[in-house]
């Protein structure tokens, strides 16, 4: 037995025209619902047969639903650069935490987590460095990369919401450093002296150390030379142990033209007799001063730059979340279409 549709009589089907977008014409249907012409359409508007009118619904139904979709409000080139931009910093994340993992395993940090922890060398990590950034980036571009790609709103403000955070936070940051630059002066050079004191504790260090030293500033130690004997294992001291590397300084403190791949080029060089000409004497704190002196202007520009692509990255996911959400308000009122037209 048929059930009647839940509505009145004197609903017609003007109710349903009214809805349609302006300028649509009514001969443009689905081959298998077309209305063959105008005279039909008006003996539809004049009857108040329910069940007449209860087929026709879901006709316009399909034409509405087709012609909305046709006006989207989402814009292909934000959401396409949004993509692209962030499946290559999903990846880069992911392979530069994939790096920071390795080295952590093959330095046995895990069974030997104590020894950084109690050196206060942990943060100085470069493997750890590696991780956190990595982890960092790959989080974020898997909201970007996901979020734009499936239109997904939550990932888009959590993209947004994070780079905001990043943003301010380094904001802060300058602005702190600029006020108290001596403080931080201060604490810098206190924790490179915990990093030369551990020099021989994590290999990571030691290398990233041996690079400061030889390739980039052409120093050694903090303040000059001489701060290589708070290091155990160059201490004057160490000669009653038999330490070979005692009143000397690493390698990489060597100059260029004395070095030759000689990784003994740095011992006995502490002493007054040593002919220091041999080594790099001007400490790596002055001469990063000198560097950042000679390069602002390179160091400004990349700055510049990493915060144009900050603040246009939080534009274009906050641009193409209200396109979605505009989006989703237009499709809203098409989820149940014989629900509105019987509230009518």
């Amino acid at each position: 037995m048929r059930t009647e549709p839940v509505t009145t009589c004197d609903m017609n089907i003007n109710s349903i025209v009214r809805r349609l977008p302006n300028g649509y014409d009514t001969q443009r249907c689905h081959p298998t619902t077309r209305i063959q012409s105008s005279k039909r359409l008006t003996s539809l508007a004049t009857t108040n047969d329910s069940d007449t009118l209860f087929s026709m619904a879901p006709r316009f139904h399909r034409v509405v639903r087709k012609t909305r979709r046709d006006e989207s409000e989402i814009s292909p080139c934000i959401k396409y650069l949004m993509f692209s931009f962030n499946i290559l910093f999903w990846i880069l994340g992911f392979m530069i935490a994939a790096i920071g993992i390795y080295a952590w395993i093959e330095k046995d940090t895990f069974d030997n987590f104590g020894r950084l922890t109690m050196g206060g060398t942990l943060f100085f990590d470069p493997a750890l460095l590696f991780v956190l950034v990595g982890i960092f980036m790959f989080f974020i571009g898997f909201a970007g990369c996901v979020g734009s790609l499936r239109e997904n709103t939550c990932l888009l403000l959590f993209f947004s919401f994070s780079l905001a955070v990043i943003f301010f936070a380094q904001l802060a940051f300058g602005t702190l450093v600029f006020i108290y630059r001596e403080k931080v002066k201060n604490e810098g050079e206190k924790q490179l002296m915990i990093m030369i004191q551990s020099y021989r504790d994590d290999p990571d260090l030691q290398n990233m150390i041996d690079w400061i030293q030889r390739h980039w500033l052409h120093c050694c130690g903090v303040n000059n030379y001489r701060n290589w004997e708070s290091n155990t294992y160059f201490n004057c001291s160490s000669k009653l142990v038999g330490s070979i590397e005692a009143c000397g300084v690493p390698s990489s403190c060597c100059r260029l033209e004395y070095f030759h791949n000689n990784k003994q080029c740095g011992f006995g060089t502490l002493e007054p007799s040593a002919v220091t000409h041999m080594i790099y004497t001007e400490g790596c704190l002055p001469k990063a001063s000198q560097w950042f002196e000679r390069h602002i202007l390179p160091v400004a520009i990349v700055i510049v730059i990493l915060t144009v692509l900050q603040i246009l990255s939080i534009c274009f996911a906050q641009n193409l979340r209200n396109d979605i959400l505009a989006q989703k308000a237009k499709w809203t009122w098409h989820t149940h279409p014989m629900m509105h037209y019987y509230r009518n």
